[in-house]
C-alpha cells in the first residue's frame, strides 16, 4: 500500500517544479547559499503540494480513469490504495507544503496557495472546459515561477512569465492532442473536454504557441533591457538550444505519437535533458564570462 501511495504521489513529477529556480538563475543569485536555501524550501514545499493535487484528481478521476488504457493501472482507479488513504494522505501533504512555505515567507505561501485552488479547480471542473482547462495548465507553470522569485524577494521579469506561458501552453496542447489520438473513440468518457478537440484543431494551436514561443525567447535574449540588466549581449546564443528542445518535442509528438507525458519525455528522452541541460550551462557561461 505505501508503494501504491508513493506512485500515486508521483514523484517523477516534480521536475516541473524546476522551473522554481529560474528565478535564482536569471537573478544570477545562485551564488547565496541563502537564497538557494530559500528557493529550495519551495521547491519541496511545491513538490508536495503537485503530489497533493495528483492525489485529489485521482480520487475525482478515478472512475474516468478506469475507461483509460494507461491510466486504469492507476493504483487509485485499480482499487490498490484505498480513496480514505489517499484522501488522508492529500490533506496531509498540503499541510506539510503549507508549512514549509511559511518558513519561506507569506508571499511564498500565497503563491502556493493559488496554486492549489486553481489545480484543485482544475480537477473539479476547469478540465472539462475547452481550451481553459490548458490555460489552466499554464496558470500552474507561472505560478511555480512566480514563486521563486518571490522566495528570494526579486523582480519578476514580464519576459519570464510569457516565455514560461507559452511554453506550457505548448506542453498542453501537445498532451490533449495525444489524448485525442489515443483515446479516438472513447476520448469524450475519459474527459469531456476532448469532445471539443481535434487534431486539426490541436495541431494549429500547437503551431501558434510553437511560434510564439520561439520568437517571445529571442525578442527577450535580443531586448536592450535585458541586455543592459545583464550587462551581455551574449545571451541570444541560447536560442539555438531552445530551437532544437521545442523541434525534438515535436518529432516526438508528430513523428513517435508521444507527448502525453511531458514529464516522462524530459527524463527518459537523451537529446531532450541534454540539450536542457546544455542551454542551462550556456545561460551560466554567458552570465560569467561576457
Amino acid at each position: 500500500m505505501l508503494k501504491a501511495l508513493l506512485i500515486s504521489m508521483r514523484p517523477s513529477h516534480w521536475v516541473k517544479n524546476l522551473i522554481i529556480f529560474a528565478a535564482l538563475i536569471f537573478a544570477r543569485e545562485y551564488s547565496d547559499t541563502e537564497k538557494i536555501g530559500l528557493t529550495l524550501l519551495t521547491f519541496a514545499a511545491f513538490c508536495l503540494a503537485t503530489s497533493a493535487v495528483y492525489l485529489f484528481n485521482d480520487v475525482i478521476d478515478r472512475d474516468n480513469d478506469k475507461k483509460h488504457p494507461l491510466k486504469s493501472r492507476r493504483p487509485i482507479a485499480s482499487g490498490k490504495l484505498p480513496v480514505p488513504l489517499a484522501v488522508a494522505a492529500s490533506f496531509f501533504l498540503i499541510l506539510c507544503a503549507v508549512v514549509l512555505s511559511i518558513f519561506v515567507n507569506i508571499d511564498t505561501l500565497l503563491a502556493l496557495a493559488c496554486y492549489a485552488i486553481i489545480n484543485i479547480g482544475y480537477s473539479i471542473v476547469l478540465k472539462h472546459v475547452v481550451i481553459i482547462d490548458v490555460m489552466t495548465i499554464a496558470a500552474g507553470f507561472v505560478l511555480r515561477a512566480v514563486a521563486g522569485g518571490l522566495a528570494i524577494q526579486v523582480p519578476i521579469s514580464p519576459w519570464l512569465l510569457v516565455c514560461t506561458t507559452l511554453l506550457a501552453l505548448f506542453l498542453g496542447f501537445g498532451k490533449r492532442r495525444q489524448e485525442l489520438s489515443l483515446l479516438t473513440n472513447d476520448a469524450v468518457s475519459h474527459r469531456r473536454s476532448l469532445e471539443y478537440y481535434s487534431v486539426p484543431f490541436l495541431d494549429q494551436m500547437i503551431s501558434v504557441v510553437t511560434a510564439s514561443t520561439v520568437v517571445a525567447y529571442a525578442f527577450y535574449t535580443l531586448s536592450p533591457e535585458v541586455v543592459e540588466h545583464f550587462g551581455t549581449k551574449w545571451l541570444s546564443l541560447t536560442i539555438p538550444f531552445v530551437l532544437y528542445g521545442i523541434f525534438r518535442y515535436l518529432f516526438l509528438i508528430f513523428k513517435k505519437d508521444q507527448g502525453g507525458s511531458p514529464t516522462k519525455l524530459l527524463l527518459t528522452d537523451p537529446p531532450l535533458l541534454i540539450c536542457i541541460l546544455l542551454w542551462l550551462m550556456a545561460v551560466i557561461l554567458v552570465f560569467n564570462f561576457t
